[in-house]
């Protein structure tokens, strides 16, 4: 009997991450008392590109939790999502998550 050489040869390679070096931040709007639910919403489909849904979703856990992390990336990213949330007037600050 002859056998033939497995020529679909899988070769797996380990790979090292090092969690330490990944970096997931989010930006936090908080709740206040001066910006409308519309306003809100308007803003977070506008800069955060929220569907509708989403941006709803959003606003109401800011309003019943007093915040909500309305986005997630690099700093790098989130930073003109922050200034442009706060140029509108509302808080909002980029956290490590």
């Amino acid at each position: 009997m002859k056998y033939a050489p497995e020529t679909d040869v899988e070769v797996l390679i380990e790979e090292e991450i090092v969690v330490d070096e990944i970096k997931l931040y989010s930006v936090v709007v908080f709740n206040d008392e001066v910006n409308t639910f519309d306003f809100v919403i308007d803003t977070l489909m506008e800069v955060c590109e929220h569907s509708k849904e989403q941006a709803e979703q959003c606003t109401l856990i800011i309003h019943f939790k007093g915040k909500c992390s309305v986005k997630n990336g690099d700093v790098e990213d989130l930073t003109p999502i922050r200034n442009a949330i706060c140029q509108r007037g509302m808080s909002a600050e980029i956290l490590l998550r």
